[in-house]
């Protein structure tokens, strides 16, 4: 069973989502964050398909210790040399439900810093 915080942040995220639509030329920049872990994605909506993806998973980041604060400032790093890498400048920020403080937004200050605007 859900709990209120989990279908708050369900209720928001389905807000959001009616209104951020990423495409081609501006994909969507999604961010899932669990307790231990965080996870970005760059997805054009258009086609469905995922084009870039980081998270703290991968064993170079696993490898790091330190706050999660820390590992969600290199995810953001780590997005943005990638999207900057395949040619992307732009994209639209998916916060996915959760407040913008945080690792949320350490990742999303981090991927600013990298070159993404949004």
């Amino acid at each position: 069973m859900a709990t209120k915080k989990v279908e708050r942040r369900l209720k928001i995220k389905r807000s959001t989502r009616s209104k951020v639509f990423g495409n081609a030329e501006r994909p969507r920049l999604c961010v899932y964050r669990s307790n231990k872990e965080i996870y970005a994605q760059i997805i054009d909506d258009a086609q469905s398909h995922t084009i870039i993806a980081a998270s703290s998973r991968e064993e170079d980041i696993a490898k790091t210790k330190g706050p999660k604060t820390d590992m969600a400032t290199i995810v953001g790093k780590r997005i943005a040399e990638r999207a900057v890498a395949a040619g992307l400048k732009s994209v639209v920020f998916d916060r996915n439900g959760f407040l913008y403080h945080g690792r949320i937004k350490n990742l999303a200050e981090a991927a600013r810093e990298g070159g993404l605007e949004f």
